[in-house]
């Protein structure tokens, strides 16, 4: 049987799930999460720091070991919003995808939420209602909603859950003060798309990603 395997490299942590091909659906074989924090090192000229870049490459090279017997056509490796930021990421995209053994590409944010989306969508197969989805990552956040497997209105907002924390909770300390300027930062970027999520509505919410995980 033939194997398919996903790599995903986050802003906050590097995936890998490989998955068999077993009469016509998927049956995962094995997950890999490495906590990188990719969006920590990103410096303020928007550049990513040394230390992060290490990281991100002995990750890729610990999931190229287990990817070395498969073909170009078995693996998606995709980067995200740190990646989309960052002002060195092509230098690191093609340090990375020789680690990795695999190209790597850097998608789009409505992209990102797509796929998001679409792996919710088939791990609640057969629910009929209309949902939203929702995913905080390290450095952006997804909210989709749809139909079964089809996504209807598509958001990707740049907040996550690593950038805010450097930059208002950088030395660990939560103040109300603090919490007051982050809560405004994250009203002021959800402002644009809370018109279109309510016009679209939704009967049921799912969220994704392990930020939601640690708040439930």
């Amino acid at each position: 049987m033939e194997s398919l395997a996903a790599v995903d490299l986050g802003s906050n942590s590097f995936h890998m799930v490989i998955a068999r091909v077993d009469h016509g659906g998927l049956q995962i074989v094995d997950r890999i999460r490495e906590p990188v924090r990719l969006a920590a090192g990103l410096q303020d000229d928007g550049s990513l720091d040394d230390e992060s870049q290490d990281r991100a490459l002995k990750c890729l090279s610990l999931f190229g070991q287990r990817l070395r017997d498969f073909g170009a056509e078995q693996v998606r490796a995709v980067g995200t919003n740190t990646l989309r930021k960052a002002r060195n990421s092509r230098k690191l995209l093609s340090q990375a995808s020789e680690a990795l053994g695999h190209q790597i590409e850097i998608i789009p944010g409505r992209e990102e939420a797509r796929l998001i989306y679409l792996g919710v969508s088939h791990g609640i197969a057969g629910a009929p209602a209309r949902r939203i989805v929702v995913d905080i990552g390290g450095g952006s956040t997804e909210f989709i909603v749809g139909d079964a497997f089809v996504p209807v209105s598509v958001h990707s907002m740049y907040m996550g859950c690593v950038g805010f924390t450097k930059q208002f909770f950088g030395d660990g300390k939560i103040t109300r003060k603090r919490f007051n300027k982050a809560k405004l930062a994250a009203g002021l970027e959800l402002q644009p798309v809370e018109m279109p999520l309510r016009i679209a509505g939704w009967d049921r919410a799912y969220g994704a990603s392990g930020t939601i995980r640690s708040v439930a």
